[in-house]
């Protein structure tokens, strides 16, 4: 049985009770992990009354679809199990999962009545046959699939020692109609796709949405009234309001790490400067002047330095800058354009948007412009955007779709490591551009 040591709310209306863990373990390096993802073992966890059993199978479906699309897990299959998910549950035969070659085996039980849930989870090593973690979480049952996502991030940071990405969202615009009469509303959805809400009404044409640190808020460009403007939006309530009367069109707007401003572009008398908005106070100071375009900004993760793209050179390219509008220094020099960037929550890195003559390009950058990588390329793509650890990238790419009639357009999220490798499709239930990653729900 679990022992309780502490009992914390790790996620809302979510009590996990944490279990006494193994101190040393199995180890793996992300880098290895690339070429040699790790063989785990996750059965369907065992339930007290056929609900219970039900829930444990979709929960162990959640955490094997979240692993092996990380690109750095391997789950066993499931018909080369010798113990029965039962009794591994009960007591792991650590020789039965040894030869199957699982370096991680998963089990758990759910239990419960009415609308309370109770999951008991282990995660077990297998070479030393030992437990690892173990945690009991107490919640809704409606809340069964976030669960899921907590555990599967448990188990990245215990066997790969770095957080985990999975109990998130992603805003996004979901896009409909011809290209050149799109239709644009804002969109929520759990970062694996599922629990998909829009948040705003077909009608309004919407851009480039960005998550509040405390994953709740939202800020976005809307051209509701007829007007663009930067607005507010509630990902909980719906409820939006605009964040302050610019003259001139306003766009690309990002919180600040803190949360308590945002940084925007706004545009006057045909150039674009910098502008940093109190939240509090709704006081605006501007940060760039002069001819050209400043547009794009994003703080870096300490708040102390600022990222844009600007054509103040001649040509569009990005800048760094100091966080009081101070010191701008170009750090991009490669064939091409660059926008769109956006500072890693590592601080390490800034992903960017490349284009030029040979299409565009998705890449990364070290801050002073050195180690640049190209990630991915292809006919149109933009909009990068970091998963919380810093270790996986969100973009969209379009495509020149070929319907019955031989013409069409489509524009989808996809997903890729910041190696390279593992780019994937994120389905949504529309066509999809500008993804925002939130960060960790708690």
């Amino acid at each position: 049985m679990l022992t309780r040591r502490n009992a914390v709310m790790i996620a809302p209306g979510i009590f996990a009770t944490r279990a006494a863990t193994a101190q040393q373990g199995t180890r793996i390096d992300i880098t290895r992990a690339r070429t040699e993802p790790v063989p785990i073992a996750i059965p369907a966890m065992a339930g007290a009354t056929p609900d219970g059993a039900r829930i444990g199978a979709q929960i162990a479906q959640v955490i094997t679809n979240n692993l092996r699309n990380s690109g750095l897990f391997r789950p066993v299959n499931r018909d080369a199990f010798i113990q029965t998910p039962e009794a591994a549950a009960a007591t792991p035969r650590f020789q039965d999962w040894r030869v199957i070659n699982a370096t991680f085996l998963v089990t758990g039980r759910v239990s419960g009545s009415g609308d309370q849930l109770r999951v008991e989870f282990r995660l077990w090593d297998i070479v030393p046959g030992e437990q690892a973690l173990g945690t009991a979480y107490n919640a809704s049952a409606s809340n069964w699939r976030q669960i899921a996502h907590i555990i599967s991030d448990d188990i990245y940071q215990r066997a790969l020692g770095e957080q985990g990405y999975f109990n998130t969202r992603v805003a996004y615009v979901a896009e409909s109609g011809p290209r050149d009469r799109r239709g644009r509303r804002l969109a929520i959805m759990d970062q694996d796709g599922e629990n998909h809400r829009f948040l705003t009404d077909p009608g309004v044409q919407v851009l480039t949405p960005r998550f509040h640190p405390n994953a709740q808020q939202i800020a976005a460009m809307s051209y509701a009234g007829g007007q663009p403007r930067v607005f507010l939006f509630n990902a909980q309530t719906g409820r939006q309001e605009v964040l302050g009367n610019f003259s001139g069109m306003t766009l690309s707007p990002r919180f600040s790490p803190d949360g308590r401003s945002v940084i925007l572009s706004a545009v006057r008398g045909g150039d674009a400067n910098i502008f940093v908005v109190d939240l509090g106070s709704r006081r605006e100071r501007q940060w760039t002047s002069g001819g050209g375009l400043d547009v794009s900004p994003s703080f870096s993760p300490d708040g102390t330095q600022i990222v844009f793209n600007s054509d103040r050179g001649g040509d569009q390219q990005l800048y760094v800058m100091d966080a009081n509008g101070g010191g701008a220094r170009r750090i991009s020099f490669g064939n091409g354009r660059y926008a769109t960037p956006v500072w890693s929550p590592r601080g390490d890195l800034i992903a960017f948007t490349r284009f030029g003559r040979g299409g565009f390009a998705i890449g990364v950058m070290r801050p002073d412009g050195s180690g640049e990588r190209i990630l991915s390329e292809g006919w149109q793509m933009e909009g990068p955007t970091f998963a919380p650890n810093g270790r996986v990238l969100m973009f969209y790419r379009e495509s020149q779709a070929r319907d019955a009639r031989g013409s069409g357009y489509s524009s989808r999220l996809a997903s890729i490591d910041i190696a390279g490798f593992n780019e994937r499709q994120v389905v949504t239930p529309t066509d999809a551009s500008d993804p925002s990653w939130s960060n960790l729900l708690s």
